[in-house]
């Protein structure tokens, strides 16, 4: 079974508070784009084994997808394994949750392999004993993310917008981010409910003048080139510029694939992992 991964934005982030446990509460606006992981999912008489076109990519438990199969595996008693072959094409540490749409298209393709039509909804726990993204994964399109991460509320689709996305030269840890990340810093939260009023209008324009996420000046003090990726994207004519998730990627939208393109090229001058793609 061939399947497609695709990676996620954020429109915005805001931390709005932190459990007991020590998980930081969000409220986030996440939206599915065109550049995707390409997994082919079949069936082996016993264990898991994972190939991936990336070196640097761990083949064990390590790997988010072999967990996914391991506990698929394990609670619905299924006695056979599986092989998974990973071809990356989501730049991994990028903020771009491309591990946790690998585990979502795990779980969903093995729902589908072993005929068991199991709902999301319950796909959703599963992915969420594993990592916090990956319920939204399993749903995917343009979504609010609450608690964890875990409350997915689809909204309209935001689909077909032109993107131009960067990451930089090294990856970030989110673990890292959030460790360093004091709400009593944060000045300017999301108006994300004005966000989503500009996203049901259709409103290119004003959803990128009103995008922002309150993990970016953990990341950029660390990585002032993130900064300047923006500013590069705004001067050369994005309508807004954002981190997305706890970094290090950034993104601009552009009104035309003339102007996306002259970005990109700009980019490329300087950063590996440059694409233009879309919201889907």
């Amino acid at each position: 079974m061939f399947v497609k991964a695709y990676a996620k934005i954020n429109l915005s982030l805001d931390v709005i508070g932190k459990r007991k446990d020590g998980y930081h509460l969000l409220k986030m606006i996440m939206q599915s784009i065109d550049l995707y992981d390409e997994i082919e999912i079949t069936k082996r008489d016993t264990g898991i084994n994972i190939k991936c076109n990336k070196p640097y990519v761990p083949l064990d438990d390590k790997n988010i997808a072999y967990r996914a199969a391991k506990i698929f595996l394990d609670k619905y008693n299924i006695h056979s394994g599986v092989f998974i072959d990973i071809r990356k094409n989501i730049p991994v540490s990028a903020g771009l949750a491309g591990g946790s749409t690998n585990a979502a298209a795990v779980l969903k393709s093995m729902s589908e392999l072993y005929g068991l039509n199991i709902k999301k909804e319950e796909l959703m726990d599963i992915g969420l004993k594993i990592g916090a993204d990956i319920p939204y994964c399993i749903i995917g399109g343009t979504a609010l993310c609450e608690g964890i991460g875990e409350k997915v509320k689809p909204l309209k689709p935001f689909r077909d917008k032109i993107l131009v996305l960067v990451k930089p030269n090294f990856g970030v840890s989110t673990k890292e981010v959030y460790k360093a990340f004091d709400i009593n810093k944060v000045y300017k939260h999301p108006k994300t409910h004005e966000l989503i009023d500009f996203i049901v209008k259709d409103d290119l324009t004003n959803v990128a003048l009103n995008m922002r996420n309150v993990l970016e000046n953990v990341t950029i003090k660390e990585h002032p080139v993130i900064r300047d990726i923006k500013q590069t994207m705004i001067s050369m004519g994005a309508l807004g510029s954002l981190m997305s998730g706890s970094g290090p990627s950034v993104f601009g939208f552009f009104e035309d694939t003339l102007k996306a393109q002259r970005c990109f090229e700009v980019l490329k001058r300087n950063y590996k992992e440059v694409f233009i793609t879309r919201t889907i």
